[in-house]
């Protein structure tokens, strides 16, 4: 044990471990990428297996320091080729390193599913041993002869060897979970085994690339996907962020609005070709406008507001007891709506829901309409309340109606089931109505209080509505866009839509037509 009491032993000893782990490190890469083909509960074992081999093979070559040194003397000599022992190795070894790198790039490009691992048996188990050791071994005979050039002492060389290896063994499972969870690094990987596969080769045929080169390639490489991998990290953490039901809403939407611009070249290249498979493609495996319009509709439900659902208050009709009975009766009979709400001089005095038909029995009954109106309470929700709440409360309304107030106590609308239904499918006129959005040639004639959701899923564009809009309808939008209320011939452009006013009075906007840009009519 005299040796270690010699500083420079000490040295050599440091700097032979660091320099087998740093050569090692391509061997623990091709080790996590072979063992990603197992089943999880064997990963560990091959892992184990792989590095526990590349151990014995070193010391073994360790050994064998005088068979090492013969390497080097020529086997083939003629006009083409000079090649030793150890040539052959290299070529060898660098050859396969690049058929097995371009085999696994070549899955993973061309992104063919993978078969479960349930269905792995023993022998892909040893398959993928054997390639594990066959690896080792090319990659120790580099390792083994930096040994042996740097230092002359046999304990040494074998002490710097278990160490390394140790090391690397602690390193190996992080390393293989790491590779594991990002495929980008195994793409990576994958290609420094090309290089060095490519520098095996060229160095066995006597064309030596300087390894200085090569690990400034490596080098600037693991740096650029180390700033990739931050950030995606940072992405991923904004992401956490942000709800799950927005992530997943943005996601869908994104696929529907891909899957529609396929369908548009798609419909392009039938009209260009002539080809009438074309069409039917679309037909059977995309989506029709109404599902993505009813799919749109459930996926934005959540960033609505109850404004933009309900029933604005000045088209509310409802039933006053003060009124006579037979104006009461006329008023009934002459709306198409089949529930009232009851008050007393005024809307926000309101005593009950009704429905028309039993209300019209109780005034043949001579039953005062108070008292029969006040048996059935409203149901009174803020305006603030969440539409994804507003589903439970309508079950427990039970097919009646819910009235929308504000934070004062005022009646701001009211709710039913069908007004929920034309949030997500879209309008379902009363008779008394007309459509809210009337399709012309090159233009759309909307209503000022057309809900903004509604139109801008209608318009196929993602301008209307903004993160901090306080606004629900066509009319909020235009008067927060001009500041104030605008008039009569007035247009607003909105990239790239034009607003032109076609009616409008001192209070509120009646009517608006709509128009796109020429270019984007033209792509339409």
């Amino acid at each position: 044990m005299e040796f270690l009491l010699d500083p420079a032993n000490w040295v050599g000893l440091l700097t032979l471990i660091v320099l087998e782990i740093v050569l090692g490190i391509d061997n623990l890469v091709f080790i996590a990428i072979l063992a990603e083909k197992l089943p999880i509960y064997q990963r560990d074992k091959a892992r184990l297996l792989g590095i526990g081999f590349t151990l014995f093979i070193r010391l073994i070559l360790l050994s064998l320091i005088s068979w090492m040194v013969s390497l080097r003397s020529i086997l083939i000599s003629n006009q083409y080729l000079i090649l030793s022992g150890r040539d052959l190795i290299l070529l060898f070894g660098g050859f396969f390193l690049l058929f097995k790198a371009t085999i696994e790039l070549h899955e993973r490009l061309e992104n063919h599913p993978e078969e479960s691992t349930n269905n792995k048996n023993g022998a892909n188990f040893w398959i993928v041993v054997i390639q594990i050791v066959l690896l080792d071994a090319i990659f120790s005979l580099d390792a083994v002869i930096t040994a042996v050039g740097m230092v002359n002492n046999l304990v040494i060389m074998m002490t710097a060897v278990i160490i390394a290896t140790g090391l690397m063994l602690l390193m190996s499972k992080s390393l293989t979970r790491f590779v594991n969870l990002h495929q980008t690094v195994v793409v990576l990987c994958l290609s420094f085994l090309l290089m060095i596969g490519l520098s095996l080769v060229s160095e066995a045929l006597g064309f030596k690339i300087p390894k200085g080169y090569l690990y400034a390639a490596i080098g600037f490489s693991i740096v650029i996907e180390l700033f990739n991998q931050i950030a995606r990290r940072n992405f991923l953490r904004h992401q956490s962020r942000r709800p799950m039901r927005q992530r997943a809403a943005e996601a869908i939407l994104r696929l529907i609005v891909r899957e529609q611009k396929n369908n548009a070249i798609k419909i392009s290249k039938e009209k260009k070709d002539k080809k009438i498979y074309y069409k039917s493609m679309s037909e059977t495996e995309s989506f029709k406008d109404e599902e993505r319009y009813m799919i749109n509709g459930v996926l934005t439900l959540a960033a609505r507001s109850i404004r933009s659902i309900m029933t604005p208050r000045r088209e509310i009709s409802w039933v006053d007891v003060d009124q006579d009975m037979n104006n009461i009766r006329l008023q009934l009979l002459d709306t198409p709506h089949s529930l009232f709400p009851v008050c007393k001089n005024e809307l926000d005095e309101i005593i009950g829901i009704v429905r028309a038909k039993e209300l019209l029995v109780a005034i043949d009954r001579k039953i005062d309409v108070t008292a029969f109106a006040s048996k059935t309470p409203p149901i009174i929700i803020p305006d603030t309340l969440d539409p994804i709440n507003l589903l439970g409360v309508l079950r427990r309304a039970k097919g009646s109606l819910v009235i929308v107030t504000n934070e004062f106590g005022v009646i701001q609308g009211l709710i039913t089931p069908v007004d929920m239904l034309e949030a997500i499918a879209g309008e379902f006129p009363d008779e008394d109505e007309t459509p809210e959005v009337i399709v012309e040639e090159n233009s759309w004639l909307v209503k000022g209080g057309t809900d903004l959701h509604s139109l801008q899923q209608l318009l196929n564009t993602k301008e209307l509505i903004q993160k901090k809009n306080t606004y629900a309808s066509l009319a909020g939008l235009l008067i927060a866009q001009k500041g104030q209320l605008p008039l009569t011939g007035e247009t607003i452009y909105i990239a790239p839509l034009h607003f032109h006013i076609v009616e409008a009075s001192q209070y509120r906007i009646n009517l608006v037509r709509v128009t796109k840009d020429k270019e984007i009519n033209e792509y339409n």
